[in-house]
């Protein structure tokens, strides 16, 4: 299951370009919430913890309880990180992306896949692995919503293959992917042959004529 942690954030009123560098200046990183029932609300959180919450997760799906305080109100919103803009040089947070959610709702989202152990194919003869699909499509309610999918490969042999329909996922929660797709392969390693016989040759280098010397009495004749 996805780890649910909390976060403070307050209303955000100035949403110029003049307010946000303000804001960022102030240790602060802009957001949005939106989905469910209720209008988009722009908010201000922390660069610091929502830093934090980031470092320390394993995928891409994390539930936050956004704790919204407005003055002497506070409000809860169970959310879902959506999109994380990153500056492209320095990789600071430059803008997070909410999507309101509600416990006896089901999600739709994607989730990463990760092999673990060694396949057989490629322990003991020399094969490949190749991973065709790096995240599935699932439905499931905010308490089943897993981190990441782990897929134990250790038992593919040589040509063999894993598809959408033979994952084995947590309970509540449903591929919506097509089940045919591949999602690990051991393939078989291609090496190409070596031109032994053209590599010989060339190394023996380039074949040298020799003039031939005339025979003696033909010398004396001139």
């Amino acid at each position: 299951m996805a780890k649910q942690v909390k976060l403070s954030a307050r209303p955000r009123a100035d949403v110029g370009r003049n307010s946000v560098k303000h804001l960022r200046s102030r240790g602060l990183v802009p957001a949005v919430v939106y989905g469910h029932k209720d209008q988009p609300a722009s908010l201000e959180v922390q660069q610091r913890e929502i830093s934090a919450l980031l470092s320390h997760a394993v995928g891409e799906n994390i539930l936050v309880e956004l704790v919204i305080a407005d003055g002497n109100s506070v409000s809860n919103k169970l959310s879902l990180i959506q999109e994380v803009q990153h500056h492209p040089v320095r990789g600071d947070i430059l803008h997070v992306d909410f999507l309101e959610v509600a416990m006896d709702e089901v999600l739709n989202t994607e989730v990463p896949i990760e092999p673990t152990g060694e396949a057989d194919g490629v322990k003991n003869y020399g094969g490949l692995l190749e991973q065709s699909l790096r995240s599935l499509h699932i439905e499931c309610l905010p308490k089943d919503l897993p981190e990441i999918i782990r897929v134990d490969v250790s038992a593919l042999g040589l040509n063999q293959s894993i598809h959408v329909r033979d994952l084995v996922l947590p309970e509540g929660v449903k591929a919506t992917s097509d089940g045919d797709l591949t999602v690990f392969i051991v393939a078989e390693s291609k090496v190409e042959a070596e031109p032994v016989a053209a590599a010989a040759d060339a190394s023996k280098g380039p074949e040298v004529i020799k003039e031939k010397k005339p025979a003696e009495g033909e010398a004396a004749k001139k």
